[in-house]
């Protein structure tokens, strides 16, 4: 029976999951992601960055797990960045950064991308590895004043790349996405299947070893 782990706090990739049928088992990494970034050096590509981002976290998850789990699952690692006005985002310092991100977000569109790391472990060992990124068109509204500063003080912009959100406050400002919507809340459903299906996982069988109860 294997166990999913989600090595990730991010509430929108649990629910994600969740909703597809699979409650996995939540640990977060502290892993430096500056430091992982400067590692890459100047030349690293979007996709490059968000790939190495989730393989961190996912090892570094994976390193930690006790034997019994270890023994049988699968650590799924994640990281999300904006691209827009040429510049690639994670998530805002404070509210002020969230504010001036949204100053040049709104009405125009930003490529979103989510990197993704699934390690197979069985006994111990990581039998099988592999990383991609997925990346989804997001097409911003315009807030209103009143609207923007609401959703600044509701504190959600600071918690998530690019300032904003689909499944939550922030999807009323999105006008529409071109792409997988799951992958812009964190974790692509269509990827991610793939992915375990190369890891010689099918979703039947992750459904009955990890139910939603």
């Amino acid at each position: 029976m294997t166990r999913v782990v989600l090595a990730s706090a991010s509430s929108g990739r649990l629910q994600v999951l969740r909703q597809a049928g699979i409650d996995p088992l939540v640990m977060v990494s502290g892993v430096d992601e500056d430091q992982v970034v400067a590692g890459l050096g100047p030349h690293a590509s979007f996709g490059d960055i968000v790939r190495a981002l989730a393989g961190a976290k996912a090892q570094q998850v994976a390193g930690e797990l006790d034997a019994a789990l270890a023994a049988d699952c699968v650590v799924i690692g994640c990281d999300s960045m904006l691209f827009v006005d040429g510049e690639l985002r994670g998530k805002p310092t404070d509210a002020d950064t969230a504010r001036a991100a949204w100053a040049t977000m709104a009405g125009r569109r930003g490529e979103l991308y989510t990197g993704h790391c699934a390690l197979r472990l069985r006994d111990g060992a990581v039998v099988h590895r592999e990383s991609q990124f997925g990346c989804t068109t997001v097409h911003f509204g315009t807030p209103t004043d009143d609207d923007l500063d609401a959703y600044l003080a509701s504190g959600e912009p600071l918690w998530v790349a690019g300032a904003f959100t689909l499944d939550g406050r922030g999807g009323w400002f999105v006008d529409r996405i071109d792409g997988d919507p799951s992958n812009v809340i964190g974790i692509s459903l269509p990827l991610t299947r793939r992915m375990l299906a190369n890891a010689g996982l099918s979703i039947s069988a992750l459904w009955q070893a990890n139910p939603v109860t």
